[in-house]
């Protein structure tokens, strides 16, 4: 185990670079089961997920290559349809593969996923959704296991927007007979930038970037080379960082009309913002001031980004109250940020941030990917040292993450944890 040791003080100054989306590369990657032959996707990002979802499909009978921000995925004609418990378990993008396994195989055995703890996630709309397609699906010993000789299009109606099960739906609808409607579905640029790779492999989809996909089953999908999006919540954490340290950062790649909401909050925290060709830059020369916020889905200020603006309020001049609509048990976070000196309250959905001047360092642990990196920016504005453990969370989302962050000018360096006590 390893963990962060930040000294706090710096003030963040110079650019950084964004690369492809976590919450999209492992998804193109699963979408790529859908055509025989090698699919390269580009600006991939170097973190713990993409070796992860890289194993998944290599134990899928598929060859996997990967150099330089780029990964080749070979697909046999003749694919496995089973994706083990230990590499499951270790990254709930794995279910992304249980569509594509059922449109190309007519049958998945997938187990039920792991990951982040930031709340119960249940796969109901996935399994729901794909029974409306025609598969047949049952859970025995820790599985899914589908089986569907042929996917039929249907009407699907979503009771909630999601990311996960609106891509299942149109990875295995993409192969279906007939013509499929995804009504309620997620918008998320990850979504976006899925549909537009499949269709660049031959598939039908209307509606991209809508509520409403309707998607036109064809028989056969072709390999592409495909850029990935760039990473907004990597983004935003940096536009974060700027602002929480008083700081100058150019986010080079970042694509401003992905962060809207977001931004618009750093704004009304007294940042100065300026989207420009290649990215955005952000500016904050006094004090944040508090901001409510309120998360929810896509277009709505991003769930992802939830532990940063809470670390930015515990900083702030004022009071906000944070409201989490999407993960309950995001407030996990809360205990250690308070650890540092925050005086956050929680009631339900709603967290109350009073600021302080400054937190003071201490020992903290991320739960999470995202709790993980906002740990390390609140340390950032914390008297003294913060050494933040379990940092494999933060490695499965962002790619050097301490490098980029000492090129910025921050105090950061990662070293083994200390044995924890036998009992």
């Amino acid at each position: 185990m390893e963990r962060f040791v930040v000294t706090g003080g710096a003030r963040l100054a110079g650019e950084v670079t964004v690369t492809g989306a976590k919450n999209s590369v492992l998804k193109l990657m699963a979408a790529s089961l859908l055509a025989v032959g090698r699919t390269h996707l580009t600006a991939v990002p170097d973190i713990l997920d993409v070796t992860i979802m890289s194993e998944v499909l290599r134990r899928l009978g598929c060859t996997v290559e990967r150099a330089d921000g780029t990964v080749t995925i070979d697909v046999p004609e003749q694919l496995g349809h089973e994706a083990d418990y230990d590499l499951v378990r270790r990254m709930r993008a794995s279910i992304a593969v249980f569509g594509p396994l059922i449109a190309r195989c007519g049958e998945a055995k997938v187990a039920l996923p792991g990951g982040d703890a930031i709340g119960s996630r249940g796969l109901d709309f996935h399994i729901a959704g794909l029974a409306k397609l025609g598969a047949q699906i049952d859970s025995e010993h820790g599985y899914l296991i589908a089986k569907a000789p042929r996917l039929t299009g249907a009407q699907v109606w979503l009771d909630f927007p999601s990311v996960g099960a609106t891509e299942n739906l149109l990875m295995a609808s993409v192969l279906a007979d007939g013509t499929t409607t995804i009504d309620n579905a997620a918008r998320e640029p990850e979504i976006v930038d899925l549909c537009e790779f499949l269709v660049q492999m031959g598939a039908q989809v209307q509606g991209i970037g809508t509520s409403t996909l309707v998607v036109d089953g064809v028989q056969e999908l072709s390999p592409v080379e495909h850029a990935t999006v760039p990473d907004r919540i990597v983004a935003g954490t940096w536009a974060m960082a700027a602002a929480m340290t008083r700081g100058d950062v150019l986010v080079r790649g970042g694509r401003a009309e992905h962060l809207e909401i977001a931004l618009d909050k750093l704004v009304m925290a007294g940042a100065v913002v300026e989207p420009g060709a290649d990215g955005f830059r952000v500016r904050m020369d006094d004090r944040p001031r508090a901001v409510d916020v309120v998360t929810l889905p896509y277009p709505g200020f991003p769930t992802d980004l939830q532990p940063m603006v809470l670390a930015l309020n515990a900083v702030a001049d004022g009071t906000a109250m944070v409201t989490e609509n999407v993960f309950e048990a995001r407030w996990m976070f809360v205990n250690e940020l308070t650890r540092l000196g925050a005086d956050v309250r929680t009631d339900g959905h709603h967290a109350v941030v009073r600021g302080k001047d400054r937190l003071s360092g201490a020992p903290v642990k991320a739960h999470d990917i995202r709790a993980g990196a906002a740990l390390v920016l609140a340390g950032l504005v914390a008297d003294g040292i913060t050494e933040v453990g379990d940092v494999h969370h933060v490695d499965r989302g962002y790619e050097g993450f301490v490098e980029q962050l000492c090129a910025l000018g921050a105090d950061v360096r990662r070293e083994a944890a200390a044995d924890e006590l036998p009992f």
